[in-house]
């Protein structure tokens, strides 16, 4: 998986950066948290400070252009930010376990 910023703005009223990138992928569309934790190790911030907004893959490209929001501190993003997007970006111990028993197993 290879991920390219294509623009970044500073929002300083709202203490956040707002990023707009392409992954390319080999695979089938990469998970959300795959998605930010690369882009956490990219920009230099947290897991938990980063939000994805959106992905959107086009049928038959191996690109996903998404959309997402790096705040400087966890207080602040979760005054701005929508519940349904904070619960999206949110990655737990349970809910991990639960995605792995989900996937159908290779035979």
């Amino acid at each position: 998986m290879d991920l390219q910023v294509i623009q970044e703005n500073g929002n300083p009223i709202l203490n956040r950066r707002e990023i707009v990138f392409k992954v390319i992928h080999e695979e089938a569309t990469p998970t959300r948290k795959s998605v930010v934790e690369r882009l956490a190790a990219t920009l230099n911030s947290k897991p938990g400070l980063v939000f994805v907004d959106r992905l959107r893959s086009e049928f038959g490209k191996r690109e996903t252009i998404g959309y997402a929001k790096i705040y400087e501190n966890a207080e602040r993003a979760k005054e701005i930010e929508r519940p349904h997007i904070v619960e999206r970006n949110t990655f737990t111990k349970a809910e991990e376990a639960k995605a792995e028993e989900a996937k159908p197993e290779a035979s």
